[in-house]
């Protein structure tokens, strides 16, 4: 007998799978069963009674959404009766649906005025609202969502999606009967209750009674144009569809599929609200070249053949190491691929970098070195099946919200148990069955803690260790003495807290650890992440699903920049610069000798202009004056250099040092592809049409070499990226026609490769995984008498990277206007610091006036602030030490004083 059920539906037999409705196996075999209370990301409720059918055997229709399939059912989803008791229930929701259908921004997308004229209701059942103005109920006041009453069938859908995806509950009922309407709780406005405006209840309304407010009369559904692409924020690398009315060729919204990936129609604030940045008044529109201290006017041919001649000339005097560039993590693979093979091929040097520079180079760096890949070990969707989640140094829920919705749903109907450290009690903490409140800079006291109670107490996998690692005992010895009890005087957490945390992690049948810049951003980044790493072998944790090692990238195509060799010590696909029989292959390619020498990094490049050695900076969509680590040093760098070119869609701060400034395509008007943080390449589409007089980014950087006496031509970005496929072996197989749905993970080596969900399975990409000895460093500056806080620097909910595109929006701007400093109650009150007031808070390289927040979510003597504000840049006061290997500055620690203004 075969283990997969069969059901009939409408005579036709079909195959299910235990555990299936009768409305998903129709909705799998494309058969229309009306619904409107059904989101397959939610618990079916039967709420709104328009899915029955009939079922043999049963007395009366059931709703298809609840009722669970078994062998041989059979089910008629159209007979007559099953039509006329639809119709009833249409009508009785017209009656309270006071919407006019030819004038809702939803007309065209609504599933209740598709089923009204399938099923032919009559015309008076599309009643006048005798209110004519949407309620604002619990949206008083609320930039972003907007709610109508009139239009509301009282589905709960918003409801449940808010409790059981999103896991927020900021909505609820209120009244009975006839008066139902959604709210927050006491009818509090939305702003103060615990939405996080996702919008989530937005893309779950069947109705159009919740919408984006600012989208509000800029065009119907059924006039709206809708792209596929990825959105520009975090690495996640979420599918979204910009919907463009063509008439202004503005979006008006963005919306999600269910059941995309890697996001399942799930978006967060930024992704959904924080596009106004693309038709911004202020995006540049024309080249501009520095006169006189003052930016005039240039056409492209002035400014390209400037830049050429500049560029050519400081390359004849003082040598081709003289220039550096820097690449970026918001522009796209093909962007960055053309970038580096400029810097390689026409100015003749590996001084090129980005920003992964100040994030994850010690990913790289350590998982490379233990491992033999520097990425994500493991994909998204495996995260919600794992028996063990440990996250330390990683704010996933507001970092990387709809992957933390992955690691809610694994503790909340999974059952998984989630250890959080972190120094703060962050958001996630919620759903922790432990927090490790772990002074920051003192990561590798507390895994090596943890491995000594795994080891002592036997609960390592020593067959994994035998048959696929080396090393075991060199690390086992460096930590025989290091005791939960030394680990507490380091980090001040209780040593019996280190034992439940080794035992849960340890005795888990899958753990997988998720981290992010808290781990990366200290002179001890890649020790950090080698101790994570031998954590993950000493217990098996690696090449099967939902385990690993799992850094979370934190730019839109942080990953794809690395890949694609936007480094200054390797080509695409991490082929080292310094390898011979490699750089053969690159020079055959390119048709260019090529150097073997290892570039400079973001910070030695500022350094290098401070000694002389660095003469010109390109600079490609990064704003290293706001984003940079002890910004009087890094602005005077800027201010300082011969020469100075930024390419980017504003005149950010970086790009006011400049002497030529050239205006370039965001994504929404760009063709390319995007790598998310699991390794996914992903399309980015043209959406809308550039400002006039802008350009793209590799067709710029391409005019600039062919003027440099460097031919670099091509049709269009699918041309790049298969001349990528060309040179680098994890992109082998990668193809705009491949990728055109659904995006395929790396190392996919060639046109018939299916991609990789997850690495390292049966054997390491270097063989065998490496245990390292890590011994605990102190951070470079600890507090003192004169600076007696620890300051550590991080992201917020709202706002991204230099908030050069998220501050740009309205709904953004509401609930998170400015920048501040959290500190801890105490602290405040022997300060005499209010909740608002204005600090100063200074170190030893700075001082900046600030917001004062007071919270007990920190500890005493540890303060904390956001680094995406101009106005009292978190990074005037941060340390530019850097990691001896990965050459990442330590953002996470520094010493500090507040004081009340």
């Amino acid at each position: 007998m075969s283990d997969i059920p069969t059901i009939t539906i409408n005579g036709k037999e079909i195959p299910a799978r235990a555990g299936q409705t009768i409305l998903d196996v129709a909705i799998e075999n494309g058969i229309e069963i009306p619904n409107l209370c059904h989101d397959a990301r939610l618990k079916p409720s039967g709420a709104c009674r328009l899915c029955l059918v009939e079922v043999e055997g049963q007395k009366q229709p059931v709703t298809a959404c609840t009722f669970e399939i078994s062998e041989g059912l059979v089910v008629k989803t159209e007979t007559d009766f099953i039509r006329r008791l639809r119709k009833t229930v249409l009508e009785l929701l017209f009656y309270e649906h006071l919407g006019v259908c030819t004038t809702c921004d939803d007309n065209g997308d609504c599933k209740l005025q598709r089923y009204a004229y399938e099923y032919q209701l009559d015309d008076d059942v599309f009643q006048i609202s005798t209110v004519n103005v949407a309620q604002e109920n619990y949206t008083t006041g609320n930039e972003a969502i907007e709610y109508d009453p009139d239009k509301c069938i009282r589905c709960g859908r918003c409801i449940r999606i808010c409790e059981e995806v999103q896991m927020d509950s900021a909505l609820t009922f209120k009244d009975r009967a006839a008066n139902i309407e959604v709210t927050t709780a006491f009818d509090i406005p939305l702003n103060d209750s615990t939405c996080e405006l996702c919008g989530q209840c937005i893309s779950t309304c069947p109705t159009g009674a919740l919408y984006e407010r600012q989208a509000k009369g800029k065009g119907q559904c059924k006039d709206i144009l809708r792209t596929r692409t990825t959105c520009p924020y975090c690495g996640v690398g979420c599918q979204i569809d910009l919907n463009v009315n063509p008439k202004t060729n503005k979006i008006v919204r963005v919306t999600s599929e269910v059941g995309c990936i890697p996001n399942d129609g799930n978006l967060c604030a930024k992704g959904r609200f924080a596009m106004d940045f693309v038709a911004s008044e202020k995006r540049l529109t024309c080249p501009l070249i520095k006169r006189n201290g003052e930016f005039e006017k240039a056409t492209w041919d002035e400014a390209t053949n400037f830049i050429a001649e500049r560029l050519t000339k400081i390359k004849t005097q003082n040598g081709p190491d003289s220039i550096a560039g820097l690449s970026s993590a918001k522009c796209t693979n093909e962007d960055n691929y053309i970038f580096q093979k400029f810097i390689r091929a026409v100015i003749g040097t590996n001084n090129v970098d980005h920003c992964a520079r100040l994030c994850h180079s010690s990913t790289v760096a350590g998982l490379a070195r233990a491992f033999g890949s520097g990425a994500m070990t493991n994909s998204i969707d495996e995260l919600k099946n794992s028996a063990c989640i440990f996250i330390i140094g990683s704010n996933t829920s507001e970092a990387h919200p709809v992957i933390a919705l992955s690691i809610k749903e694994a503790v909340a109907r999974n059952g998984a148990k989630l250890i959080v450290a972190d120094p703060r009690q962050i958001d996630i903490v919620r759903f922790a069955e432990l927090h490790l409140s772990q002074k920051p800079g003192t990561d590798v006291a507390l895994i090596n803690a943890m491995m000594n109670v795994i080891i002592s107490e036997k609960l390592l996998d020593s067959d994994f260790i035998n048959d696929r690692t080396e090393g075991f005992d060199a690390m086992a010895e460096a930590l025989k003495d290091f005791t939960p009890e030394k680990a507490e005087e380091i980090t001040t957490v209780p040593a019996e807290k280190i034992r439940q945390a080794a035992r849960i992690y340890a005795g888990a049948l899958t753990a997988t650890i998720v981290y992010s810049m808290g781990i990366t951003q200290h002179t001890t980044g890649t020790d950090n992440v080698l101790s994570l790493a031998n954590l993950s072998m000493l217990t098996g944790n690696l090449g099967k699903e939902s385990t690993g090692v799992n850094p979370l990238r934190g730019q839109n195509n942080v990953q794809g920049a690395c890949d694609i060799g936007a480094l200054p010590n390797v080509y695409p696909g991490y082929q080292s610069v310094e390898d011979s029989a490699i750089r053969a292959k690159f020079e055959k390619a390119w048709a260019k000798e090529l150097s073997g020498n290892k570039g400079l990094t973001v910070v030695e490049i500022f350094h290098a202009v401070e000694t002389g050695d660095i003469k010109a900076i390109y600079i490609m969509g990064e704003n290293p004056a706001l984003s940079d680590p002890n910004l009087n040093r890094t602005r005077k760098a800027l201010d300082m250099v011969d020469f100075l070119v930024v390419q980017d869609i504003f005149l950010s701060e970086t790009a006011q040092y400049a002497e030529v400034v050239l205006p370039s395509f965001c994504f929404a008007e760009k063709d390319g592809t995007f790598t998310n943080t699991e390794r996914r390449v992903q399309r980015v589409r043209k959406a809308v049409t550039p400002p006039a007089g802008a350009r793209n980014d590799w067709e710029i950087v391409c005019e600039v070499a062919t003027k440099m006496g460097y031919r670099m031509q091509y049709d269009g970005a699918e041309t790049i990226m298969n001349e990528i496929a060309s040179v680098t072996p994890i992109y082998g197989g990668i193809s705009f026609d491949r990728i055109d749905s659904v995006g395929l993970q790396w190392p996919c080596t060639d046109k018939d490769h299916p991609g990789t969900k997850y690495l390292h399975k049966g054997k390491f990409t270097r063989g065998r995984g490496k245990f390292h000895p890590v011994e605990f460093k102190a951070p470079a500056e600890e507090p003192s008498d004169e600076y007696p806080f620890v300051l550590s620097t991080g992201r917020q909910l709202y706002q991204y990277h230099t908030g050069t595109m998220t501050r740009k929006s309205a709904v953004i701007n509401q609930v998170s206007p400015t920048g501040y400093v959290e500190i801890h109650i105490e602290d405040a009150g022997k300060l005499g610091i209010a909740d608002g007031d204005t600090v100063e808070v200074a170190t030893i390289r700075g001082r900046v006036s600030t917001l004062a927040k007071v919270t007990r979510t920190i500890e005493r003597g540890w303060l904390f602030m956001p680094f995406h504000f101009c106005e009292g840049p978190a990074n005037m006061l941060t340390i530019d030490a850097l990691d001896p290997t990965a050459k990442i500055p330590e953002y996470k620690v520094c010493a500090a004083t507040i004081r009340k203004e």
